[in-house]
């Protein structure tokens, strides 16, 4: 369970009978591209290497920011970075070739590999390159994050920090995005090559298309054209910390650039790497993986109507992502070398959806707010049914209207027309519905601009109070202070001075408001926390976020 501040990515709806886009040229695309970095970056910190190619046609190619930010370096789109999980494309890819080759098989047991891993009979191969293996990925375990994580270890070292965790689920019977998985994967290719995961993959996948600059990230490895990598620490930019690249393993080891991962679409989905069975299987989600979108190391997915796949990285101090659109055999790629923003627009994701939108000829509109009085704003305002177990909750907050799903973070809207709002920062936009008197029923929200949008009726439910924290004393704080484990997920609660934060495996500390002496609430998302008993030593805390309950029970 993780309290997420994720916003999803959600977008115009496509008109069915719009008359087909005409594409842009190249000058376009570049004016469009030094634009839109030019409004997510400084010129003056971490930035971003980008490059838009339809078929071989590249029809931008360029950067924004420093590479260096000590030296004043300016980025380029000749530049290294590392790629964080768009690793697991190749390595899936590098497996699918052994599997060409008659090495091993899709459905063969990992025990085949890894005689002493737990369970390993009954974890099969595409169960590890689809997330629905079970496995504890190791980056969710407390603790790893914070120091274990600058360690170097072996393939057996590194598996020996997970394998006898508490599985998340049965085998099959679930998805979970795992990083653990893909140091499997790295670990079976091994088995199967007698060779290092890298090297493997440099001599089957990269060397024999040409991607020359894709190498192993490793940390004694002068890299050429390296970007340093940044985070936002206290407010400001700051150096990324230390990580190990031993530990990324075959889940996100790799670093590349800007070319070599346009060469490596082409190759990919040019049908010059892998037979027709494993391509298929690679970009095909089955089993558990169908809801999620997830084949191996790719999401299928829409952008403006087209069928799209791609993968994003996250890892310290860089953030990549990797998207390819097959009927217009459009390549965008975004490198950047910081893994937060200042200003909240670093998302490569969210970069490449734009860039991908605009070379189509389909791009998405400019958000121009109009002014709306605040009488019409409290006119939307009501809890909006999304399904049985989760609403939305409109409400206008020091004269803005914002929305509030559960269990979710508080966004503002900004009215862009009659009845309809985008979400601040972001694409995601909904129009309100009336009936013929003009009342309001309910909204119909538009996800990735595909379809007929989904609807959320308005209820009769009132409005939520408003949550007001009130004063405890620090004395009294102190009995709550504790490490708790529940469901499988680490706890910790602690105090910062006066203030009391949360922190959950891999996640950021959070402040806690108390509306109680023992039940306190969270602002960045709809969560509280009750701690019991009332009194005296603390046994356990009760998290509440959606229609989820999980009790942590105190470790010291």
């Amino acid at each position: 369970m993780r309290l997420s501040l994720a916003l999803p990515l959600l977008a115009l709806a496509l008109n069915a009978n719009a008359a087909p886009a005409t594409l842009p040229g190249k000058a376009e695309v570049a004016a469009y591209a030094d634009q839109l970095l030019a409004d997510t970056y400084p010129a003056d910190g971490p930035g971003a290497a980008v490059l838009v190619a339809r078929g071989d046609e590249v029809l931008y190619r360029g950067a924004r920011g420093l590479a260096s930010v000590e030296l004043k370096v300016p980025l380029s789109p000749d530049q290294s970075f590392r790629i964080g999980s768009v690793t697991k494309q190749f390595a899936a890819a590098g497996l699918l070739k052994l599997i060409d080759a008659g090495k091993l098989g899709l459905d063969d047991p990992l025990s085949k590999f890894l005689p002493d891993f737990p369970n390993g009979a009954k974890i099969t191969v595409r169960q590890l390159l689809n997330h629905t293996s079970g496995v504890k990925s190791y980056t969710g375990i407390a603790g790893v994050m914070d120091g274990p994580i600058r360690q170097d270890l072996s393939t057996a070292a590194l598996i020996a920090t997970f394998k006898d965790q508490p599985v998340d689920f049965a085998p099959g019977e679930g998805w979970a995005y795992n990083n653990s998985g893909y140091v499997l994967v790295g670990a079976v290719i091994e088995a199967a090559s007698g060779k290092p995961w890298h090297a493997q993959l440099t001599e089957s996948v990269l060397a024999p298309n040409g991607l020359k600059q894709t190498v192993y990230g490793a940390d004694d490895a002068l890299i050429p054209g390296m970007a340093r990598g940044y985070t936002v620490r206290d407010g400001h930019v700051a150096p990324a910390a230390f990580l190990s690249m031993t530990q990324p393993h075959a889940a996100g080891a790799l670093v590349s650039t800007v070319d070599d991962l346009f060469r490596w679409n082409r190759a990919l989905h040019g049908g010059k790497l892998l037979s027709a069975a494993s391509y298929t299987a690679m970009t095909t989600p089955a089993g558990k993986a169908v809801d999620a979108k997830y084949g191996f190391g790719i999401g299928p997915g829409t952008l403006r109507g087209h069928a799209q796949l791609q993968h994003g990285g996250g890892i310290f101090g860089f953030s990549s992502h990797l998207l390819y659109v097959p009927d217009a055999q459009l390549s965008v790629v975004v490198l950047q070398n910081s893994d937060s923003s200042l200003n909240g627009k670093g998302d490569p994701g969210h970069l490449a959806t734009l860039l991908g939108a605009y070379a189509l000829g389909d791009p998405y509109p400019q958000v121009k707010p109009i002014e709306v009085s605040v009488e019409t704003l409290k006119g939307a305002e009501g809890v909006y049914r999304v399904d049985t177990y989760n609403t939305r909750v409109l409400r206008v907050v020091d004269g803005k209207l914002v929305a509030q799903r559960t269990g979710g973070a508080q966004a503002t809207l900004i009215p862009t027309a009659v009845d309809t709002y985008f979400y601040e920062d972001s694409l995601t936009w909904f129009k309100l519905e009336r009936d013929a008197a003009g009342k309001i029923t309910g909204m119909r929200l538009y996800q990735d601009g595909e379809g007929e949008g989904a609807v959320s009726l308005l209820t009769s439910d009132p409005l939520p109070s408003a949550r007001t924290p009130i004063d405890v004393p620090v004395e009294q704080l102190k009995r709550l202070v504790g490490s708790y484990r529940g469901d499988g997920v680490n706890m910790k609660v602690f105090l910062e001075g006066a203030q009391l934060k949360t922190q959950l495996d891999g996640q950021p500390a959070f402040d806690l408001f108390a509306e109680t002496p023992n039940k306190f609430f969270l602002t960045v998302v709809d969560a509280t926390l009750t701690f019991a008993p009332d009194s005296g030593a603390v046994s356990s805390v009760t998290l509440n976020q959606g229609p989820a309950v999980i009790e942590f029970k105190r470790q010291d």
